[in-house]
């Protein structure tokens, strides 16, 4: 009939089929024990599969065919191994013998349906690393496309598992494939992190053939854990359309961190990277605004509630590793010193974190000890920051010069410098109200310090800091807390009534800035009447 009739009657044959093919394959999953229904699902698709391999099909037939019957057959593959061998066979004839770039739309169309087993996912994720290597141009327009939709199944079925799905680990394998074309190896290392619970036995292999990508992909330890090759390879893949990628790539840091992590704790990852991980510590112990990159990274971590206990306390120790006390200094004199400010707090909220919620002693003393390696570091920043202010502002007196730094050789010793830590958040030096959610820890973190200095300062009865003058609170209330709350109330209107993950994720970071927030505006409010 669909090869006979005229283009409706086909269309309407086609659509007849695929409701037959739905009905066997709904009776075969409904029932897994009827072993007629698995038999008559198997013959189904071996019939699908020689009318697809036959000399004699029509390939106007097979094109047809093509738009509808991967997500279908995908279905087959449920019912049994077998069957998924033959789904898998039937999707690799669609793309030996249709156009590749139209097959690449119609799988990821077939992904986008909210099935969560593995083994429906498990043949077109094959089939999209086919794909790509039949595309003959434009390749990374390709890339951009499916990217998306393939993190989005992933996180979907790592994180959320139906009950019963075993095959989690041969789905990850099929995603290595997918590897081989558009080395999205970070984002890949976050989930594997999440979906295996941190059974070594199960990823061990995975994370070393991912590693293997590493030199040809350009991508170094070093590069990952300070954020450079995450920036580079972020830029291309985002290109002008950041907004639109953003949210596909929301993992890659975390993937970043965790590779070099695995690195440090699996035997023979790094090694699979041709990297010396003794040689990286060394780096970053040896510079400091590295070394600063570096807690920025690991904050991803921290931070992240899906990742056993044990990978962060991994983390926890190569912070500790990097950030040791008898390290020399080596600095770019040339850094803005400000820009890591945000990092630093957020990192120092992500370890609060943990030093709350971690279930044993030994985590939480060496989380401890870790945050008051950061709060350090926060202290180097600011005096940092301090000497650049007093460079900028000098005459070029070098006496004079010379003469003040006399008057304060420690630069902690005015306590004026809360304020301007705080202001260095709230409103930071490139102008502008903080990014948010991005910068969410640090922004509720400064918050907090603000009310703290109010509050005491108020209670003492004390104006030590200067925050309670009329001209530091007019200026927090009008250049830092009212552009605030119009940005975070803005964020919280839009993203309120939107059901997607992101969304949900920006809110729940928000709730605690704002509440924080409009207390800050209550108490400076009350103190300006």
């Amino acid at each position: 009939l669909i090869e006979g009739g005229d283009s409706h009657q086909s269309e309407n044959s086609v659509s007849e089929l695929v409701n037959f093919l739905e009905t066997i394959s709904d009776a075969a999953l409904s029932d897994p024990d009827n072993v007629d229904s698995q038999n008559n699902a198997l013959e189904v698709l071996l019939e699908i599969h020689g009318y697809l391999c036959s000399p004699s099909s029509d390939q106007e037939v097979i094109d047809a065919l093509s738009l509808v019957l991967p997500k279908t057959v995908a279905k087959f593959a449920c019912v049994s191994d077998r069957c998924l061998e033959i789904a898998d066979s039937v999707i690799d004839r669609f793309i030996a013998t249709c156009n590749p770039r139209d097959m690449l739309s119609i799988l990821c169309e077939a992904l986008s349906k909210t099935i969560k087993a593995s083994a429906y996912v498990a043949p077109l994720l094959s089939g999209l690393s086919k794909v790509f290597l039949s595309i003959q141009r434009r390749h990374f327009e390709q890339v951009k496309v499916a990217v998306p939709v393939i993190v989005s199944v992933l996180k979907v079925i790592s994180s959320e598992p139906e009950d019963g799905d075993t095959e989690i680990d041969g789905l990850f394998d099929r995603a290595v494939g997918i590897a081989n074309s558009i080395h999205e190896v970070c984002t890949k290392l976050a989930l594997v992190s999440v979906s295996m619970f941190y059974k070594r036995s199960s990823c061990h292999q995975l994370v070393s053939r991912l590693s293997c990508f590493y030199p040809s992909c350009s991508i170094s330890y070093f590069g990952l854990i300070t954020g450079s090759d995450v920036d580079k390879m972020t830029n291309i893949v985002t290109g002008e359309d950041e907004d639109d990628y953003m949210s596909c790539l929301s993992y890659v840091k975390h993937g970043a961190s965790l590779s070099v992590i695995w690195g440090n704790i699996l035997d023979g990852v790094a090694q699979a990277a041709n990297e010396d991980l003794t040689a990286v510590k060394d780096e970053l112990q040896s510079n400091q605004t590295e070394r600063w990159q570096a807690v920025g990274m690991l904050k991803h971590i921290y931070s992240f509630v899906n990742l056993p206990w044990e990978l962060k306390k991994h983390a926890i120790d190569f912070l500790l590793c990097i950030t040791d006390e008898n390290i020399s200094q080596k600095c770019d004199e040339h850094i803005d010193f400000s820009s890591y400010m945000p990092s630093l707090f957020a990192a120092l909220q992500a370890i609060k974190m943990v030093i709350m919620y971690a279930p044993d002693t030994v985590l939480r003393k060496l989380s401890f000890d870790a945050f008051k390696r950061i709060a350090i570091l926060i202290d180097l920043v600011k005096g940092e920051m301090y000497m650049e202010n007093r460079k900028r502002i000098s005459t070029g007196n070098n006496e004079a010069q010379q003469t003040g730094n006399k008057e304060c050789p420690n630069p902690f010793c005015s306590n004026a410098s809360v304020l301007e830590l705080v202001e260095f958040v709230l409103r930071p030096p490139q102008g502008g109200p903080p990014s948010l959610p991005e910068h969410g820890d640090a922004v509720l973190s400064a918050l907090n310090l603000y009310r703290f200095v109010l509050i005491t300062e108020s209670t003492g009865k004390t104006n030590y800091t200067g925050v309670l003058s009329k001209e530091n609170l007019q200026k927090a209330y009008n250049e830092w807390l009212l552009p605030l709350r119009t940005l975070v109330t803005g964020i919280m209107a839009e993203n309120g009534n939107d059901c997607d993950q992101l969304a949900f994720d920006a809110v729940c970071t928000l709730n605690p800035v704002e509440l924080v927030l409009y207390r800050c505006i209550e108490l400076v409010e009350e103190k300006l009447k």
